[in-house]
């Protein structure tokens, strides 16, 4: 992939086949708003054009260019999907890629180190981030109220992990 992407973000993984036709059920790693018509993104190392993309309750339903049928499609189970950042639109005020988050110490108020942000995961009411610590992991609501700061030039987010 690196021959296809200098600077390779995770946009999205494909989940399943949908239908006969080889539309794909994708999850979107993050708003999924470069999940749509005409973006190009390299899917299991080949660049693909997006013919029709649509959100639905479950996550994405995009048609690929190149996958025409269910036996295209089925290969193409659990590949994440990439776009070169410089093809990313710029993140609104708040906002962060997943990418960009992945490695930052997690510190509280005072300045000391909790952990580190491994991974966030979507749930129906909010993004979670995963932080690893020498005693294991925890899981917090990446909202306001327990992840008041995030400082990607500064390597940290600061935490307040609820109470318990």
């Amino acid at each position: 992939m690196d021959e296809l992407l200098s600077d390779p973000v995770a946009i999205g993984v494909v989940v399943a086949p949908h239908g006969v036709r080889g539309t794909l059920r994708v999850r979107a790693i993050g708003s999924g708003r470069h999940l749509r018509r005409e973006m190009e993104p390299v899917v299991a190392g080949v660049r693909r054009r997006i013919s029709a993309a649509r959100q639905t309750p479950k996550g994405f339903l995009l048609d690929l260019e190149g996958v025409e049928s269910r036996a295209d499609a089925n290969p193409l189970r659990g590949e994440e999907i990439y776009l070169d950042r410089a093809e990313l639109d710029a993140p609104e005020e708040g906002e962060y890629y997943v990418a960009d988050i992945i490695g930052l110490k997690a510190v509280n108020d005072a300045g000391e180190v909790l952990g580190t942000v491994e991974d966030t995961f979507e749930t129906a009411a909010h993004e979670i981030l995963v932080v690893s610590e020498e005693d294991g992991t925890f899981y917090l609501p990446f909202t306001m109220e327990h992840v008041p700061e995030v400082d990607i030039e500064g390597g940290r987010v600061v935490i307040r992990p609820p109470e318990g």
